[in-house]
C-alpha cells in the first residue's frame, strides 16, 4: 500500500457485530479496526468471531487488527489467523521487532501509534525517525493516565503537537483521540492528517456505534479533506 493509500482514511474501530461493519460500511467507512489482545480494555469481539465477520463482509473495505502485541511472531501469527492485511500497533514495541515484522511479513501493512501524553514531543519525534524505515503510517492518539489506556479513551490532546508531527513524519499520520462528529473537521483543519480514526466519539450511550453519528462523521470529515485538497 502506496502513502496515497492513506489519504484521505476514515477509520472507525470497536466494531461489535456483523450487523454494525455492515453499517459502517454503509455509510462510507473503509477502514474497520478490531481491537484484540488488549492490556486494558475488554475485547469487543473474540478472535473466532472477527474472522466470521470478515468473512462475510461483501462489500469492499479494510480490516485492520489492532493490539497491544509487542512480539513480531505474535502479531504475524494473529495477522495470518484473522487473514488481515493491516495492523496497528499500540504496544511499546522494539524497533527489532518492527524490522522483524517486515521480514516475516513483508505483505503486511503497519501503523505504529505515537501516544501523546504518555511521551514528549521530543521523544515522540526520536519514535518517528527510528520506526520510519519499518512502517507504513503512524496514528496519533490520547494517553488516559487514570487508566493507563493509551486508545479509546474517547479523550482529545494537543492538536498542535499532532500538527507537527504531521509535518516531521515521513510517513502518513492518522490522527485518533477523542474524534466525535462535531469536532473532527476543525481537528482535520488544524492537524492536515492522512486520516481520522474514530472509536467511541460515534457510539451511542450504550456503547454501540451510531449511525446518524457515524453518517455525520464521516461527513464532516471528508468535507475537512475537500476543503484542504482545495486550498493546495
Amino acid at each position: 500500500m502506496s502513502a496515497d493509500s492513506f489519504r484521505h482514511l476514515i477509520q472507525v474501530a470497536g466494531i461489535a457485530s456483523l450487523e454494525e461493519a455492515r453499517m459502517l460500511v454503509e455509510c462510507g467507512v473503509k477502514y474497520l479496526g478490531f481491537p484484540l489482545r488488549l492490556p486494558v480494555h475488554q475485547e469487543d469481539l473474540s478472535e473466532e468471531e472477527v474472522v466470521r465477520i470478515l468473512r462475510s463482509l461483501v462489500d469492499p473495505c479494510q480490516t485492520v487488527a489492532i493490539t497491544y502485541q509487542d512480539e513480531a511472531s505474535e502479531i504475524a501469527e494473529l495477522s495470518r489467523f484473522l487473514d488481515v492485511g493491516m495492523v496497528q500497533l499500540h504496544g511499546d514495541i522494539a524497533v527489532g521487532q518492527l524490522s522483524r515484522l517486515k521480514l516475516i511479513r513483508p505483505d503486511l501493512q503497519v501503523v505504529k501509534s505515537l501516544i501523546v501524553g504518555l511521551y514528549n514531543p521530543g521523544q515522540l519525534r526520536d519514535m518517528v525517525r527510528a520506526m520510519e524505515p519499518f512502517v507504513d503510517a503512524f496514528i496519533t492518539d490520547t494517553y488516559d493516565a487514570v487508566n493507563g489506556a493509551s486508545g479509546a479513551t474517547g479523550k482529545t490532546h494537543d492538536w498542535e503537537i499532532s500538527r507537527e508531527l504531521v509535518a516531521f513524519s515521513a510517513r502518513p499520520v492518522i490522527l485518533a483521540g477523542g474524534l466525535t462528529p462535531e469536532n473532527v473537521r476543525q481537528a482535520i483543519l488544524a492537524v492536515k492528517p492522512a486520516g481520522v480514526d474514530t472509536h467511541t466519539g460515534v457510539e451511542d450511550t450504550f456503547g454501540k456505534k451510531d449511525r446518524d453519528k457515524v453518517k455525520r462523521f464521516v461527513e464532516q470529515a471528508h468535507s475537512a479533506f475537500a476543503l484542504i485538497h482545495r486550498s493546495r
